[in-house]
């Protein structure tokens, strides 16, 4: 009853932004991203070696609120199993956690994946999306990989992700952009529906939603990203609206932005998006990626290019981190 499993994390395209049920993790509105390689979560799980639940993450222990979202994913599992065994939990990431890079969906999604196959539940990706939603909405989405959408809905067989397939996924490049600074993106999705932005969000997202499934299913780039780019500003607009007035983006950030919209304006097909957080993703092609990437560092940021990263996968024992 152990099992390793690995996932990566995703860049929101068009994003998700409150929750209608906070409990089950039940989204406002339908969600699309792109998983990035070779970023990603690996975690280990065991049912029964030891006397009660241990979560580790990046070799420290999980306590308080992540424990809880940790501990709905497991409870879950063990219901659909009908399991009682306590459960050893081990995680780590290549890459740095809440910087607005995607932890929590790559975690999850590796945690679901790992239990499902550890308690020998034998379900599809889009079933398994709906147990790692219950940790992070966007994990659901990091199950099922590469551009995948989460329908929103009040229950498991309606609130899943499903792929998107495009060819797409061969040449897009993704230069992280690395600015650190501390968010609180739960905290954020709470009080979302309190901003005066929110409804005006609500009144064109679903639109977004059919543009953006269009233009990923005929491989038109500069739609798809230019959508994206659009998506993030308006997220901007109703999280910086809300009634603790998060302000994520940093003078950095800020460069970085500028730094794209030069670069588009000599030609170079380019886009910036970003999710809760000052981090950067720079989406471009692979012809241009160096050229992006040397922009973008002249910025005076950390940078790293990924490209796309298919589904949560269970890795072999000896991949195991206990």
């Amino acid at each position: 009853m152990k099992a390793t499993a690995t996932a990566h994390p995703i860049q929101g395209l068009v994003k998700y932004h409150g929750m209608r049920d906070p409990e089950l993790r039940l989204p406002y509105h339908d969600s699309i991203s792109v998983c990035t390689a070779p970023s990603r979560t690996l975690t280990t799980v065991e049912f029964g070696a030891t006397d009660e639940d241990v979560y580790v993450i990046d070799g420290e222990p999980v306590e308080g609120r992540g424990a809880e979202r940790i501990d709905a994913v497991v409870d879950h599992v063990r219901a659909l199993a009908d399991l009682d065994a306590p459960v050893r939990l081990e995680s780590e990431n290549s890459f740095q956690s809440n910087v607005g890079f995607g932890s929590s969906s790559s975690g999850f999604a590796a945690a679901a994946m790992a239990l499902t196959e550890a308690a020998g539940l034998d379900l599809t990706r889009p079933e398994i999306s709906t147990i790692a939603r219950r940790g992070s909405s966007s994990a659901a989405r990091a199950v099922t990989g590469a551009f995948s959408h989460l329908y929103a809905g009040l229950n498991d067989h309606d609130c899943r992700s499903e792929r998107i397939e495009t060819d797409l996924e061969d040449d897009l490049r993704i230069v992280a952009a690395l600015v650190p600074s501390y968010k609180e993106t739960e905290q954020a999705h709470e009080e979302a529906a309190d901003s005066h932005m929110f409804q005006a969000r609500m009144a064109h997202i679903h639109g977004q939603i059919a543009e953006m499934r269009d233009a990923l299913r005929s491989a038109e780039f500069d739609r798809a990203f230019e959508l994206a780019e659009h998506d993030s500003l308006s997220l901007a607009a109703t999280t910086m609206t809300g009634p603790a007035g998060w302000v994520y983006w940093q003078p950095r950030t800020i460069a970085v932005f500028n730094a794209v919209r030069a670069l588009r304006k000599e030609g170079v097909p380019v886009y910036f998006s970003t999710d809760t957080g000052a981090s950067v993703y720079v989406n471009t092609t692979a012809e241009y990626v160096e050229e992006v990437e040397s922009a973008v560092a002249d910025c005076g940021v950390e940078t790293d290019v990924w490209e796309v990263g298919g589904p949560a996968e269970i890795r072999p024992a000896s991949d195991a981190l206990f």
